[in-house]
């Protein structure tokens, strides 16, 4: 397996592999895991080159922040760790979900999360999702209180439009903006993405692959085990679902000429995206095997014609279907 080429998190952010890997998965979402390969793929993806490893103390409530942490620890020199806060949940109901941006939440959180990861500090701590009932600078300025303790290195933020990237940035320099961008979904590149480029903030997109869908793993949601969260969302259910999947065939054609995999060509649409907006472009995919690992990373060093680019153009425009069911908890709104 190669290694990565790596590139910086903003101007003054860390060093990383121009692939991270997503571990959400790993803890919850989308159906059973095996952990001893979840772990494996950790210490494989670190093998490839992959630097940047991205948690939440959401996923699996804190445990997936626990399961990747001796990992971190023991590598921590090579490592570069981000997490988040933001989405509240209730041990007793789980379905319940609230966004906080206030600053004492903000600051047990940061507290609670590097109590389950073991660590002094967080590379990398995101704002996962907007509150816009609380002032920007009151958030920001509470994040930019956990650089000046040492607790966090370096700041993100995800799911926030243009102008909310630069009123954060205004009272802290903002490493990373982490939100969806993917052949199955450009909405970002209407302000978000201008305004990354536009202050040196490197673009970290999560779901590259649109949940798996764009490698035609499974073309509706009833293919999904019973627990896959991916059975909520609209892209994926009814007539959505059938349209949608039938707007993967220019992927699938590509791939089948270049003898790679679907996987593959829509991973190397993202990186280079790079290219095309002038700015620093970090895709996270997600995966628990080694196997899959090994495809994604090979994603990052294949380069698309321009005769592909354009057969891939149309896609996002024509995809049905909102990417959450309940679109409140993305920047969509206030776009």
């Amino acid at each position: 397996m190669s290694i990565l080429p790596t590139s910086a998190l903003g101007t003054d952010g860390p060093l990383v592999g121009i692939q991270g890997l997503g571990c959400m998965g790993m803890s919850e979402f989308y159906g059973p895991t095996d952990t001893d390969e979840a772990l494996a793929t950790l210490d494989a993806a670190l093998a490839a080159g992959v630097t940047l490893f991205d948690t939440a103390d959401i996923y699996g409530s804190g445990h997936n922040e626990e399961l990747i942490g001796p990992f971190v620890r023991a590598n921590r020199d090579r490592v570069v760790l981000a997490t988040k806060f933001a989405i509240e949940r209730k041990a007793d109901d789980p379905a319940y979900r609230a966004v906080r941006n206030d600053p004492a939440y903000i600051r047990s959180a940061v507290d609670a999360s590097l109590r389950r990861l073991g660590v002094d500090v967080i590379d990398l701590y995101y704002m996962h999702r907007r509150d816009p009932a609380v002032p920007l600078a009151e958030s920001v300025g509470a994040m930019a209180e956990l650089v000046q303790a040492g607790k966090v290195r370096h700041l993100g933020l995800s799911e926030v439009t243009g102008d909310e990237l630069r009123e954060a940035y205004a009272v802290h320099p903002i490493a990373a903006l982490q939100s969806e961008w993917s052949l199955f979904s450009r909405d970002v590149e209407r302000t978000a993405v201008p305004a990354a480029a536009e202050l040196g903030v490197a673009f970290v997109p999560y779901s590259p692959l649109g949940r798996g869908f764009l490698t035609g793993s499974f073309t509706a949601a009833e293919q999904l085990s019973a627990d896959d969260y991916r059975r909520s969302h609209p892209q994926f259910s009814g007539a959505n679902a059938a349209g949608n999947a039938a707007l993967i065939a220019p992927v699938q054609k590509i791939a089948a000429d270049r003898g790679v995999t679907a996987a593959q060509v829509a991973l190397a649409w993202v990186h280079q995206r790079a290219e095309v907006h002038g700015l620093t472009v970090v895709p996270i995919p997600g995966t628990r095997k080694r196997s899959r690992l090994a495809e994604n990373v090979a994603a990052a060093t294949l380069t698309l014609t321009a005769a592909e680019l354009a057969e891939l153009e149309p896609i996002a425009g024509r995809v049905t279907g909102t990417r959450y069911a309940d679109m409140a908890f993305t920047s969509a709104g206030r776009e």
